[in-house]
């Protein structure tokens, strides 16, 4: 993708290609401001969004984004893990607030939901301001979120400060960190992911002791405001994402694309057509960050989309009652935490593993099929917790729970990438981030009112088991019918070009140098 962008063409898709990005024959006026230019870019520090033309100059695929993995490790250990340790709070929430099962798991149920469903609104505030200001954002939103969810009164208010405020706050951090860290590494993308993965792990095996032992000193609230203190961090780590590229305008003078119109259209302009720009931007932004072509047009995406969210109804509901579910049955607090710890052990130790082993070229095109068996694994493993609530049993399930879990994390991304292109990618994560909102929302509160109504969690963990093992056979059959479809027309297509030889080389050379990043200034070309 990016090496076709920079090379190959005869010296007049050459020309025109260096003018598409703002870089037309330099005049005596205009050498020094674009030579300032050409190092603000070299040197990625200033603006620069990591949205849909970051693919402008080579992915590095080390370098400073090691810097970049490691920031979106410990972004991914404070966001995604965090919503999974609330069930430490769980039993002094519900006798703080009175509350049922239901009411109680919501709190969670909100946080993760918003975290998903804010992935439009992420994708226009990294166009506009880039991923290092919007995951700082992120990490002041989610601190100020838990830090005044330790002074509320009703559990409505915690709905607010602990789900709403809290959740979008990692959502603002997360998926920028997921969508830079997608341009820094193409080559090794696979391993970058699975490494990247590592930090949910790691989060689930830190988050569990640090909450209890704050749990036991401070009670809930202590533990939330000092919870809120530490996911700061996240500014921290927003703070080393450096923008891989400048921008792509710097002002008129650089596009050369033609005067800007006159100060009497445009005073005509805002008085008579307010109304309709505003709505035709606002088109053009629906239609920009929500994939819903991909998700029209792209099969592949579709089914993976259809897939994910039908998971997510039971995937992530096993983990907020583990302890819950531990500790009704007499086991000690101290000793139920400790099993999300292992099990956020296991990933750490098993997902760099698989990352280098994903990334080999036998994968190549397999990634999806090998997330669908782990998920049937991850999805039937919720059935030993029915065995008895005992610690041998229950180590026994976060072992084989972790060890699927490793799997589906570390190729999640890369079977997203995999579907649809890079320059769709952030789009195609935000409305695929809305689908998955709908099922994490409705996932917990349903879990929690069949255990008011049956007394026995026995009865969720079954539930899960069915719902996450048939989304794997969809997955599975899915992507097999399509494949399958695509190698006939393919035969079909090289039977019908065996009379053409020479076809191919005229139709395909122009087209491999601009197909993958559509620039500004290619719309405006091409509009003349």
């Amino acid at each position: 993708m990016t090496q076709a962008n920079g090379t190959g063409g005869s010296s007049g898709d050459g020309r025109r290609h260096s003018e598409a990005f703002g870089a037309p024959e330099r005049t005596a006026g205009t050498e020094k401001v674009q030579e300032a230019n050409d190092r603000d870019a070299e040197d990625g520090v200033r603006g620069g969004e990591c949205g849909d033309s970051a693919g402008a100059v080579e992915a590095p695929d080390g370098g400073w984004g090691w810097v970049v993995l490691a920031a979106t490790i410990m972004v991914m250990a404070l966001t995604l893990a965090f919503p999974s340790c609330m069930g430490i709070f769980y039993t002094d929430l519900q006798n703080e607030f009175h509350a049922t099962n239901s009411e109680t798991s919501w709190v969670p149920s909100i946080m993760t939901s918003v975290l998903h469903a804010g992935g439009p609104l992420c994708s226009v505030l990294v166009e506009r301001f880039g991923c290092r200001a919007t995951v700082m954002l992120g990490g002041v939103l989610s601190g100020l979120g838990m830090a005044a969810s330790s002074f509320s009164r009703t559990v409505v208010q915690l709905y607010v400060t602990a789900g709403v405020i809290t959740g979008l706050g990692f959502c603002f951090s997360y998926q920028p960190a997921v969508t830079i860290l997608g341009h820094y590494f193409v080559r090794r993308r696979a391993f970058a992911n699975a490494m990247s993965s590592t930090g949910t792990a790691l989060g689930l095996c830190m988050l569990p002791f640090l909450g209890n032992y704050l749990h036991t000193e401070l009670g809930w609230r202590g533990s939330f405001l000092v919870l809120g203190a530490v996911l700061l961090n996240c500014c921290v780590c927003g703070a080393v994402m450096r923008p891989l590229r400048a921008p792509e305008r710097r002002g008129p003078p650089l596009m050369n694309h033609g005067p800007p119109p006159p100060p009497e259209e445009k005073s005509a302009g805002k008085e008579g057509g307010r109304m309709r720009r505003t709505w035709s931007r606002l088109a053009a932004s629906l239609s920009k960050h929500m994939a819903f072509d991909q998700l029209l047009h792209n099969p592949r995406y579709c089914a993976f989309a259809i897939g994910i969210t039908w998971m997510m109804l039971g995937f992530l509901v096993p983990l907020v009652y583990l302890v819950a579910y531990a500790t009704a049955n007499g086991m000690e607090p101290r000793r139920a935490a400790l099993l999300l710890s292992i099990l956020g052990l296991v990933n750490i130790v098993v997902r760099p593993l698989f990352g280098v082993i994903f990334s080999t070229p036998w994968f190549k095109g397999r990634h999806v099929y090998v997330f669908a068996w782990a998920l049937l694994v991850n999805g039937l493993s919720n059935s030993i917790c029915c065995v008895g609530p005992g610690f041998p049993v229950l180590l026994a399930y976060v072992t084989v729970y972790g060890l699927s879990m490793s799997v589906v994390g570390s190729l999640i991304f890369t079977v997203l990438m995999d579907v649809v292109e890079m320059s769709r990618f952030p789009s195609a994560l935000g409305l695929l981030s809305i689908m998955e909102s709908v099922t994490l929302l409705v996932g917990p509160p349903l879990a929690g009112a069949l255990i008011d109504r049956t007394g026995q969690y026995c009865h969720v963990f079954f539930t899960c088991s069915a719902i996450v093992s048939s989304s794997a056979v969809f997955l599975m059959a899915a992507f097999y019918w399509l494949d399958t479809r695509d190698r006939k027309l393919s035969k079909q297509g090289q039977a019908s070009a065996l009379p053409e030889p020479a076809r191919p080389s005229v139709d395909l050379a122009p087209g491999c140098q601009y197909s993958s990043v559509p620039t500004e200034g290619d719309k405006d070309k091409d509009k003349d």
